[in-house]
């Protein structure tokens, strides 16, 4: 009995355990939600020098990142973990975010580490799809070009229409020449399936939208939409 009963408590503090570390991560990814919604909201309203409305309402697709960190040593590298979200093109309205990594490196002479805030705008279906294989080498699977800036940066160029993705960043130190385009994107399988349940595939997700809503979620949900209209 008292062999039993040792192995009924054993299994039921597992349990517990599982159960925390479960709610600590999904707490985890939470935050990183948050902290997209902070970066897009600053960096739509940057003083004269924000990403053009326009140009979002046009997008198919919005990456972000928050604080992707750069390091070089004569060779450099980045990595970040964010978001995607998807605009329907039936509502006009953005859907829930599906979580990505972000891995690339960059060649020169570099020296100093730096954590950019990054954001990519998906201007085609064509890239949004391309998303979702194993990896997705930015400038190799889909054309990207710096995006510009300003309120009125995109009223005489049909550079929306001509790139599949447009970049933009905010610096908070000190590096010189790192670039986005030949960094891999992957769909981070392991936070999708913590967060929305491993029942649901990254495609029930992102072009379902199925799976819970989170008030994270919905904030910067409403956020995109609101700089949509």
């Amino acid at each position: 009995m008292k062999i039993v009963s040792t192995c009924a408590l054993l299994m039921c503090l597992s349990g517990f355990v599982c159960s925390d570390a479960a709610w600590a991560r999904v707490a985890y990814l939470d935050q990183r939600i948050s902290d997209c919604a902070l970066v897009f909201k600053e960096m739509m309203e940057a003083p004269d020098a924000g990403v053009p409305t326009d140009l979002l309402r046009r997008s198919r697709g919005v990456i972000i990142f928050p604080s992707v960190l750069k390091a070089g040593l004569g060779v450099g590298g980045q990595y970040g973990t964010g978001v995607i979200l998807r605009r329907s093109p039936t509502s006009g309205r953005w859907g829930p975010p599906a979580f990505l990594t972000l891995i690339g490196g960059s060649f020169g002479w570099q020296v100093g580490v730096q954590a950019t805030d990054l954001m990519i705008l998906v201007m085609s279906d064509v890239s949004l799809r391309s998303l979702f294989k194993d990896k997705f080498t930015i400038g190799v699977d889909a054309s990207v070009a710096a995006g510009p800036i300003g309120r009125d940066a995109s009223a005489s160029t049909d550079i929306g229409l001509s790139a599949g993705m447009l970049s933009y960043s905010r610096a908070k130190g000190i590096f010189a020449g790192v670039s986005v385009k030949g960094s891999v994107l992957e769909p981070d399988w392991d936070a999708n399936a913590a967060y929305y349940g491993s029942e649901l595939s990254i495609i029930d997700i992102f072009f379902k939208g199925k799976g819970r809503v989170s008030p994270t979620s919905r904030n910067l949900m409403n956020l995109l939409n609101r700089y949509s209209r």
